[in-house]
Formats: structure tokens, C-alpha cells, sequence
């Protein structure tokens, strides 16, 4: 898939373990997973803007495309 997710890189800069973002976004910890290893075919805008507001980041910090 060329959209790359660099969730547990902002998790790491952020000293910040997965369990605890997933208990802040309010997402169980499998749903969290799901999106961390890109196995997620779509993501809410609002669960996007949710994980920029808890780890101070913007989307390009996150999400990241690469041409095949």
C-alpha cells in the first residue's frame, strides 16, 4: 500500500505507549493496532484529528505516501 502509517514513530517521539494513546482516544487497543500496522483501510478524520491533538503532531507525521 503506498500510504505508510509512522503512528509507533510519533508514539516513540512521544515516549507514549499504545495502550495509553488507545485509552485517550477512547479506541480499544486492537482497533489501535489495526491502524498502527496499516491493515486499517480507512481511518476517521476525526480519530486523525484526535491522535494529532494527544501527540502534538500534524497528519504528515503520521501518514505518509510513497509511490510504488
Amino acid at each position: 500500500m503506498p500510504i505508510i502509517i509512522n503512528l509507533d514513530v510519533m508514539l516513540a517521539k512521544r515516549k507514549m505507549r499504545s495502550a495509553e494513546l488507545a485509552e485517550k482516544l477512547g479506541i480499544t487497543t486492537a482497533n489501535l493496532s489495526i491502524i498502527k500496522t496499516g491493515k486499517a483501510k480507512a481511518i476517521r478524520l476525526t480519530t486523525l484529528e484526535a491522535i494529532c491533538e494527544i501527540l502534538d503532531c500534524q497528519p504528515a507525521d503520521i501518514l505518509e505516501y510513497v509511490k510504488k
